[in-house]
């Protein structure tokens, strides 16, 4: 009989975790859904003449430059750089950059930390993030000169 209550604790402690950690999980993925995605006008008066450094899980992933005329310059923090521009689709911010390697749409979300921004077609928990900003231009080396 002890053994059985025992069981019966143990599954009731289990069945209220399980529904602990699924509401625990809801709220974290509720703001990004909640949220109402960036117009271009939005975005363009926030990135205005900044600089911004994405990480995303973590880790540094690239930096984006935004200039007059919805330019932006873009590298992936290697010393390369590639110019393009960016327009609105719907609610999402694509951008072209002149290597001709097409559109990259992504949704953006403006939180108390800065940009957050989720690539078209990716899973919800997948996005960047803004890591900083600054005023001062990237840094970009010369073409590739090679034999």
């Amino acid at each position: 009989m002890i053994a059985s209550l025992a069981r019966t604790q143990c599954l009731c402690h289990d069945f209220g975790m399980k529904h602990f950690i699924f509401a625990a999980f809801a709220l974290l993925a509720t703001p990004l859904a909640a949220e109402t995605p960036l117009t271009g006008p939005e975005f363009d008066a926030y990135t205005q003449g900044k600089t911004l450094y994405f990480n995303s899980g973590g880790v540094s992933y690239g930096v984006e430059e935004y200039m007059p005329n919805r330019r932006v310059r873009w590298s992936f923090l290697d010393g390369e750089c590639k110019e393009g521009e960016w327009y609105e689709n719907g609610s999402q911010i694509c951008f072209e950059y002149d290597d001709g390697t097409g559109p990259q749409c992504w949704t953006f979300f403006k939180g108390q930390g800065g940009l957050r921004a989720r690539f078209e077609g990716e899973n919800v928990s997948d996005f960047l993030y803004e890591a900083r900003q600054s005023d001062e231009p990237m840094v970009c080396l010369g073409p590739k000169i090679g034999v």
